[in-house]
């Protein structure tokens, strides 16, 4: 045993050692007395004196002995009252937010638990809701943490008046909360409890002195009839909370079966796509690029493409946003873009252009990434160009001058995808340097039908040639609207009158034909090699 287990052992048995130790001191006493009393018990007077002297102090010592005895009991009984003191504050601090008051996490899941181990009645129901704030995350960016915490205790101030006598508001953590309701009536009574609610954060909530507009989405779950565990309820209604958040005001849902489905899903598909990335499951096709002044093939816009074993083509609309939100964008950029500029790097000549994810943008190694992988397939950097959406450029314009102004630099190329569509000005076309503007099918689709949309159309390639940029014309699907495009000045496009998308062998195929050098291709020949 340590030094320090011996110090813990005689503190926490302190008063019992002492009791010990008084006991054995007036044993001892009392022994030495009556030895002492028989040896001189014929002696004389004097001696019978000293004899009372010695019973007195004997009696004296019995006197301080309870004295003892009465303070060390006093003491015990205070510290066993400090102790249950303190073992009420610590559960009372275990099932409490310090901050606001309201039941913390635990405390809410026991009273759910126990709610649902007492169901409701007939047409009646236990609501489960999930509330997240709208407009906090602001207040402590702008005014500071403790201006935060006080507009999170007003906020439970506002929740506790909100609901009825009984339900339970618990704060979960951040600026999340959620409220106990039992035995209502049914979802319509639910629905009035979220909207009063979602009233009491209408006014302004004062802290720091200042006045600050919050709202709050909720989501709701119903026992029995959505679940009958507190887990399933809560997932629901969480689930249920993410779709109220997205309307991005203050906003109530209810659970439904096809939310749960949807996350199922997208749970699967986000497991599988981790699975496909680096096998030949995901791997890049091929739209030909067509020069409309000379009809020759100029290039190839690479776009993903994932079988799945089970599934079958699954859509880039739903597989790539689930790699944005996963984190796995990197990794299938990098995979798809290898593949692509090792298929390239095959061709005799001509540009590969390739889409960059707007989340891309704050990857500050994506252009050492980009580099190496050049590198790597031997691809010239001025046959690849990469296409970022108008969107992303007006989100994040530092962004992309950091990630891509290096790459220009080095020959890569850079267009801007989707042109029109977006809310960029010429601040940001004079100060981020392109080579390419690609314009958005949606303006092709209505330009012949539609006199305003072929002035729009018209009036984007004359921006892009006084820009001095090579203007793209995609969804091309029809002959007249090429000849229109031809006769504006347009110099690429491409669409389903050139080709659908093509696979790697069929792209080199089609680049090495006419002797194995880069050969000027028309529409027709495209269309009769089967692949328009």
């Amino acid at each position: 045993m340590k030094a320090a287990d011996y110090k813990m052992l005689i503190i926490r048995h302190r008063v019992t050692f002492a009791e010990t130790a008084a006991i054995l001191a007036v044993t001892v006493v009392g022994g030495v007395l009556a030895w002492w009393s028989n040896l001189f018990a014929e002696r004389s007077v004097a001696l019978e004196t000293r004899i009372l002297e010695f019973s007195e102090i004997l009696a004296l010592a019995a006197l301080a002995f309870a004295l003892f005895s009465v303070s060390q009991f006093r003491a015990q009984l205070r510290e066993g009252k400090a102790r249950r003191a303190a073992e009420a504050e610590a559960r009372a601090l275990a099932l409490e937010d310090p901050l606001t008051g309201l039941p913390n996490r635990r405390q809410f899941d026991a009273a759910l638990k126990a709610a649902l181990d007492a169901p409701p009645g007939s047409h009646a129901v236990h609501a489960v809701m999930m509330l997240d704030l709208n407009g906090f995350k602001r207040i402590n960016d702008v005014f500071g943490h403790p201006v935060g915490d006080e507009a999170l205790i007003r906020t439970a101030e506002r929740l506790r008046q909100a609901v009825r006598e009984g339900d339970l508001v618990a704060r979960l953590g951040g600026d999340e909360f959620a409220i106990l309701a039992r035995h209502l009536n049914g979802a319509e009574a639910a629905t009035g409890l979220a909207m009063r609610v979602i009233d009491s954060l209408v006014r302004p909530v004062t802290a720091g002195g200042r006045q600050h507009r919050l709202g709050t989405g909720i989501g709701i779950a119903l026992a029995p009839q959505d679940g009958a565990d507190a887990e399933t309820l809560l997932r629901k209604a969480d689930l249920a909370l993410y779709l109220a958040k997205a309307e991005g005001k203050s906003a109530l849902r209810f659970f439904e079966p096809e939310m749960d489905r949807r996350v199922q899903e997208h749970d699967r598909l986000e497991r599988d796509l981790a699975d496909a990335i680096g096998t030949p499951a995901l791997r890049p096709c091929y739209q030909p690029l067509i020069d409309l002044r000379t009809g020759e093939l100029s290039g190839f816009e690479a776009l993903a493409r994932w079988t799945h074993p089970e599934l079958g083509e699954i859509e880039p609309g739903r597989f790539i946003p689930i790699a944005e939100d996963a984190g796995l964008i990197g990794a299938l950029t990098d995979h798809l873009l290898a593949t692509a500029c090792r298929d390239a790097a095959a061709w005799p000549a001509g540009l590969l252009s390739f889409n960059i994810s707007p989340r891309q943008l704050s990857d500050q190694t994506l252009g050492l990434r980009i580099l190496r992988i050049l590198a790597d397939a031997g691809l010239p950097p001025h046959r690849l160009e990469l296409e970022i959406t108008e969107s992303a450029l007006v989100s994040d314009l530092d962004g992309a001058q950091r990630v891509l102004g290096g790459l220009r630099q080095s020959g890569v190329k850079v267009a801007l995808d989707d042109f029109g569509t977006g809310y960029s000005s010429l601040y940001h076309l004079r100060n981020f340097k392109l080579d390419t503007i690609k314009i958005d099918r949606s303006f092709i689709d209505g330009m012949m039908a539609n006199g305003e949309t072929a002035a729009i159309v018209r009036a984007l390639i004359g921006l892009g040639h006084g820009l001095g940029l090579v203007v793209t014309a995609e969804g091309v699907e029809a002959a007249d609207q090429r000849d229109w495009l031809t006769a504006e000045g347009c110099e690429h496009a491409q669409g389903f009158l050139y080709s659908r998308a093509v696979t790697g062998p069929q792209a080199l195929a089609l680049a090495n034909e006419a002797a194995g050098v880069w050969a000027p291709r028309n529409v027709p020949a495209l269309r009769t090699a089967g692949l328009a």
